[in-house]
């Protein structure tokens, strides 16, 4: 894991329900007490619909995990944000919430029911990492997508 506190920072991007701003991220707030990845997963399609199904399944893997995560172990208010790029093709994606405290990347054991969330998305990823925020953090992967062209 790596830390960047320059690497994202701690502007807020404008909230965006469907379309593209100018900057390129989309933005979907994360504001319901009950988690909905079904939800999250749903509007991920939607913004990334032109992704060859085999890339997007990788992207799909990864906003469930950093969400799940927001849910299970940060505060709200929280945001997830995706951005594509081209040539090489590949997806940031950038998870905020109101927590200080940074995700651990944790071995998991046969026997571990959970805690393979960090490594999915340490596999998945190109990169990854979390840079602090004047309140709470950012939690960011860049998602390759060699099989879209």
């Amino acid at each position: 894991m790596r830390y960047f506190s320059d690497m994202m920072s701690a502007e807020r991007s404008p909230i965006v329900a469907n379309g593209d701003p100018a900057d390129g991220w989309h933005t979907l707030e994360l504001v319901d007490a009950d988690p909905d990845t079904g939800k999250v997963r749903r509007w991920t399609r939607s913004v990334l619909s032109n992704l060859h199904e085999d890339d997007l399944l990788d992207v799909l893997m990864v906003v469930t995990e950093l969400v799940s995560n927001v849910y299970d172990h940060a505060r709200l208010p929280a945001r997830l944000k995706l951005r594509r790029s081209g040539a090489p093709c590949a997806v940031d994606i950038v998870s905020e919430d109101a927590s200080s405290v940074p995700p651990q990347l944790r071995p998991s054991t046969p026997g571990s029911v959970r805690g393979r969330g960090l490594i999915m998305v340490d596999q998945l990823s190109k990169q990854w990492g979390v840079a602090r925020r004047a309140v709470g953090k950012c939690v960011w992967a860049v998602v390759p997508c060699p099989a879209t062209p």
